[in-house]
């Protein structure tokens, strides 16, 4: 490229050398000079030439050598190679010749071995699950490189396979207390003092504690047992050392416990009952109210009238008796008959304060199981809508109407026992203040009479 570039330039030279000759008419020194000029570059380009020539020589040489010394680490590699290969046969034979040798000196323990990582293997997941590792963690460790060993266990390593199976059944025949962090309900951990019953249960001052050999966390229930269930609990921590208490123990260690934290409560099983299990509580509360209100009314009716029975002379306005004996002065002029008519018309007059709400309980009695049945056949319908829906092949589906079916009848029957009890000790009392006024009524007119008769 530059040989074609200086050709170039020298044609150009050339030409505007030639042009310079024509319009300078033939100008022979500047012609000489050009001549010069096209042999001195000449020369130049040959010892370029020359330059390039030798360096490429020089270079030839240098690859040859390399060439040479490349051929010369084949060959070295190549027999390298060989040598390897051979040892590699040798090492194969006298790795098996070890081997053999290896299984005729381990004889029978071979079998030991495998038993080992059998036992350990087997321990590993029942010691990380056992309640004794919340008190006493990390006894898993030896027991899992046991399990993945290669080679024969040493005596030590035998050992603690030993201790660990012997502190598990020794440590699940004890009740013992120690001091664990336990994760609350809402994220927050605290150091308390945790009694561990066996290998079966975990409590607290909280009540009843789960273990999650998953996080290696110890956790309350997210809802404890009933109250007669947690205070054994409680009289088990309290107990002294030595001592015995009743304590309701969980032989499934934990999983009862989290079956119950599912089983529904009263106030759950309250609101399963829908709109007609709140009007039948509704009902029950005012029919309740109504029969306590009267109740106390009629308490206080009948002890007025047992002081004014002890003391007839004076009748009084406050109460049923008393003025029926104030109609009995203001008419002690009337006839028998008259006389007669005027108490009656006074105890009649009585009569609805006295009975006054005892019918609305009544009432309320007869419409609970009613309101019950009513909420059955809803229940019902929504049941087989369900079904209609999405068959029959998840019971969870239908499981919520068969409850409001179930529970309205028996938030009815619960309703109705109680308003029966309560009309009829309502109602007796008030029987009962209206027969003393019946028979102060009586005993009145038959005094009356045999006045008029003398």
């Amino acid at each position: 490229m530059k040989k074609l570039f200086k050709g170039f330039a020298v044609a150009a030279v050339l030409s505007v050398s030639a042009g310079a000759a024509l319009n300078a008419h033939a100008d022979t020194a500047a012609l000489d000079k050009i001549l010069e000029q096209v042999k001195k570059d000449r020369i130049s380009e040959g010892k370029i030439n020359k330059q390039r020539e030798q360096e490429f020589l020089s270079a030839r040489a240098d690859k040859k050598a390399l060439h040479n010394k490349a051929k010369r680490q084949l060959a070295a590699e190549k027999a390298r190679g060989e040598q390897l290969k051979k040892q590699y046969a040798q090492n194969e034979i006298t790795l098996a010749e070890k081997e053999q040798a290896l299984e005729n000196a381990k004889g029978t323990l071979g079998e030991m071995f495998g038993v080992v990582r059998r036992a350990a293997s087997e321990t590993i997941g029942s010691i990380e699950a056992s309640l004794v590792s919340a008190e006493k963690p990390g006894r898993e460790v030896v027991l899992r490189s046991l399990a993945e060993a290669k080679k024969l266990p040493t005596t030590r390593e035998l050992e603690e396979l030993w201790i660990a199976l012997q502190t598990e059944m020794t440590e699940s025949a004890k009740v013992s207390k120690f001091d664990a962090e336990v994760a609350q309900l809402d994220g927050a951990t605290s150091m308390m003092q945790v009694t561990r019953i066996g290998n079966f249960n975990l409590v607290s001052d909280q009540g009843y504690l789960i273990y999650h050999p998953e996080t290696k966390q110890i956790q309350p229930l997210g809802r404890q047992p009933e109250g007669h269930i947690t205070a054994s609990a409680e009289d088990l921590i309290s107990a002294a050392s030595g001592s015995y208490s009743g304590f309701y123990l969980d032989p499934t260690r934990g999983s009862i416990l989290r079956l119950n934290t599912q089983k529904a409560t009263v106030e759950d099983r309250f609101h399963q009952g829908g709109t007609v299990g709140y009007v039948i509580a509704v009902l029950l509360v005012i029919g309740f109210l109504i029969g306590f209100v009267r109740l106390a009314a009629l308490t206080v009716i009948g002890g007025k009238m047992k002081s004014q029975l002890k003391n007839t002379d004076t009748p009084s306005d406050k109460n049923p008796l008393g003025r029926i004996l104030k109609v009995y002065i203001d008419n002690k002029n009337q006839d028998v008959e008259n006389l007669e008519l005027k108490l009656d018309e006074a105890i009649m007059k009585e009569t609805p304060s006295i009975e006054a709400g005892i019918n609305i309980i009544k009432i309320f009695a007869a419409i609970a199981p009613l309101l019950g049945l009513l909420g059955t056949v809803v229940g019902m319908i929504e049941t087989f809508q369900q079904i209609t829906l999405f068959g029959t092949g998840d019971p969870k589906i239908m499981a919520g109407s068969i409850s409001m079916a179930l529970v309205t009848t028996a938030l009815g029957l619960i309703a109705a026992l109680p308003l029966i009890f309560l009309h009829a000790v309502v109602h007796s009392r008030s029987k009962s203040i209206v027969h003393v006024l019946e028979e102060q009524s009586a005993g009145i007119i038959a005094a009356h009479a045999e006045k008029e008769k003398a």
